[in-house]
């Protein structure tokens, strides 16, 4: 698993040329390339969810350091919001709708929990893990990976399943998705597809532009992140 992981690092920051690239100037050049723009996620977002990613990959916990899925809740839930972005490829796989949880606000996601029973969602990287049949359907199971921030996802069953409410047909009718207890429910007609895809040690990622958030994750630290450039 190391050899793939040094051999995706090289290859994410190191040109064709075999000059390894400033960490800025690599998060512009997959932004472009990836053609995020034309899916409407803010390069900041995708900044922090690049990062974070990196510093996990570095922690060789990541089984698929190839992809990366951000739920962007700085949009509201009428919106596509939902990415898995295959790094090595530079493209979007899916963009979706997703809810957030009920006691985070109805139309945008404003209030954040870790704590059990809240009904909230929870913010940070997670680490995806194993698949189950539960009463949403077949679901997948998310770990989080930031003490105090996410680290209770299990305990709360904070997992990614489909939902009914998460379709087009819910916004023209409500004017938005139903909203969850806590989970990043996904439509009906791509659970399945995306939850094979990202399943069993890939990076999630749930952004708001949230300061405390922001200014404490261990995991946005652009420091560590940079230390890739060393690793060619």
């Amino acid at each position: 698993m190391f050899t793939s992981i040094f051999i995706f690092l090289f290859t994410c920051f190191t040109p064709s040329s075999g000059t390894p690239v400033p960490l800025e100037e690599h998060i512009l050049t997959m932004y472009r390339e990836c053609r995020l723009e034309d899916f409407q996620l803010d390069i900041k977002v995708f900044e922090a969810a690049l990062i974070g990613h990196y510093n996990i990959v570095q922690k060789g916990i990541n089984k698929k350091p190839q992809l990366l899925t951000i739920l962007d809740l700085s949009k509201p839930s009428n919106q596509r919001r939902f990415y898995v972005i295959d790094l090595k490829k530079k493209r979007i796989r899916y963009y979706t709708f997703a809810s957030h949880g009920k006691n985070s606000g109805s139309l945008r996601a404003e209030n954040f929990s870790n704590t059990p029973n809240s009904n909230k969602s929870s913010l940070g990287f997670f680490l995806t893990a194993e698949t189950y049949m539960g009463k949403n359907g077949r679901s997948l199971r998310i770990d989080g990976l930031e003490p105090g921030i996410n680290d209770k996802a299990r305990e709360r069953a904070i997992v990614i399943h489909p939902a009914p409410y998460t379709s087009t047909e819910h916004i023209r009718k409500y004017g938005m998705v139903g909203n969850s207890e806590g989970c990043p429910a996904i439509g009906e007609n791509v659970s399945d597809e995306i939850i094979d895809l990202i399943r069993d040690g890939s990076t999630f990622f749930i952004y708001a532009p949230d300061s405390t958030y922001l200014q404490t994750s261990l995991l946005l630290n652009r420091q560590l992140a940079s230390v890739l450039l060393s690793k060619r």
